[in-house]
This record gives C-alpha cells, sequence and structure tokens, in this order.
C-alpha cells in the first residue's frame, strides 16, 4: 500500500515543527542579532504557533482548505519577510491540484512546490544569498528525488530534513546579499542564517511528526 498521510497528521506535522521551533527560539534570536534586528526567533514563534493553531484536528476544513487558511494566518504576523514568505509559502501549498483527503508522496512533494512557486514571486534570493532558501531548495530538490524514486512520505520527508540542516550549516561559508545583514558584508560570514535554520527546524518537525506517526500504526497492527 501506497503510504500517505490524512488531514490529521498533517496537523501533527506542523505541530512537531512548532515544537522544534520554541524549544530554539532564542538560538535563533542569537544568531538573528549577529546581522539583524534580532527578532527571528520571536517573529518565527508567533508564526509556527498560528500555523500550529491553523491546523489543529479540531479546525474543520479538507487539506486544501487547512493549508490555505494556514498560510494567511501567517501573514497576519507582523514580523518582517521571514513571516510574508513562510506565510505565502504555505497558502501557495493550496495551490496544488490535492484532490482527495490524503497526500502520498509525489502529492505532498507537487504542494510544497506549488508553495515554492507562489514564495519565489516575492523574493528573488537563491542558494548562496545567505536566506532560508539555502535550506529550503535543497530540501524540496531532495523530496522531488524521493518521490520521483518511488520513496514513501517517511523515507521523503527524513531526506528533506537532512539535506534543510546541510543547507543552513552552508550559510556559515557565506555572506549576506539580503536583508540589513547584506550591508555588514565579510562580517556576516561564519555565522549560521537564521532563516534557513528555521527551516531546517521546521523540516525536521515535520519528518519526526510523519515517522512517529507511522511507527504508531505500524506497532499498532502487531
Amino acid at each position: 500500500m501506497t503510504e500517505s498521510i490524512e488531514r490529521d497528521e498533517l496537523g501533527r506535522m506542523f505541530c512537531e515543527a512548532a515544537k522544534r521551533i520554541r524549544a530554539e527560539h532564542q538560538l535563533l534570536s542569537d544568531l538573528d542579532s549577529v546581522c539583524g534586528d534580532g527578532d527571528h526567533g520571536t517573529t518565527m514563534l508567533r508564526a509556527m504557533e498560528r500555523l500550529e493553531t491553523a491546523t489543529a484536528p479540531s479546525r474543520a476544513g479538507d487539506v486544501k482548505t487547512i493549508l490555505r487558511d494556514a498560510g494567511w494566518s501567517v501573514l497576519e504576523v507582523d514580523g518582517g519577510a521571514s513571516s510574508s514568505l513562510l506565510g505565502t509559502f504555505f497558502s501557495g501549498m493550496s495551490d496544488a491540484p490535492i484532490a482527495t483527503a490524503s497526500l502520498d508522496c509525489a502529492a505532498l512533494t507537487a504542494a510544497f512546490e506549488a508553495g515554492f512557486k507562489a514564495m519565489a514571486r516575492q523574493t528573488k534570493a537563491a542558494p548562496g544569498d545567505k536566506t532560508m532558501m539555502d535550506a529550503l531548495v535543497p530540501a524540496l530538490q531532495a523530496l522531488r528525488v524521493a518521490a520521483d524514486s518511488g520513496k514513501c512520505i517517511t523515507e521523503a520527508l527524513q531526506a528533506a530534513a537532512a539535506a534543510a540542516r546541510a543547507g543552513a550549516e552552508s550559510t556559515k561559508n557565506f555572506t549576506a546579499r539580503y536583508g540589513r545583514a547584506k550591508h555588514l558584508g565579510e562580517k556576516t560570514r561564519g555565522y549560521q542564517d537564521p532563516g534557513a535554520t528555521s527551516i531546517a527546524l521546521i523540516f525536521e518537525g515535520f519528518a519526526t511528526a510523519v515517522a512517529e506517526s507511522k511507527q504508531g500504526v505500524g506497532n499498532a497492527r502487531h
């Protein structure tokens, strides 16, 4: 049977992602204080709390509706570029042709890619610019490779999380080209980008939630 995730599992993905951000929000602000306003952790905390609430099992709606509403909820957070791009990303996921109550690996990948397409219309940042793109792009590339090779969602999200983490860590070697940090030039080298780090945490949360959910289902069958 092809592995898929349903509405409640999607909610658990966002809940676990919010948990990761909640645990590390001070680190994110500390990273941001090197080159920015020092409020990235606080912004991400508010954004993920909005996502967590919007995707809770108690909320009515199918997968497409939940993603759209969750994204718009984040867009209401006053947090500059980070919350705006993240909200656009998640609301954009609903643009994918989601026709059923569940998502298999191909459908989930297509949804993430639709979100990226929407977000890319809002920014020209690319990998190497020391932004969240340094984690997001490799994560989505890993998802696509996994989906095309027939991997299940659990494996695909684990690969995406690993790629996002590697991408975030690579930003230590870059100089910032966007936001306030771009004015500091070489002084930004040696520090990990907070936006990319947030993306890594989010995908790690996604991967953990699905792995635990599928493991629980498997144990229940024995």
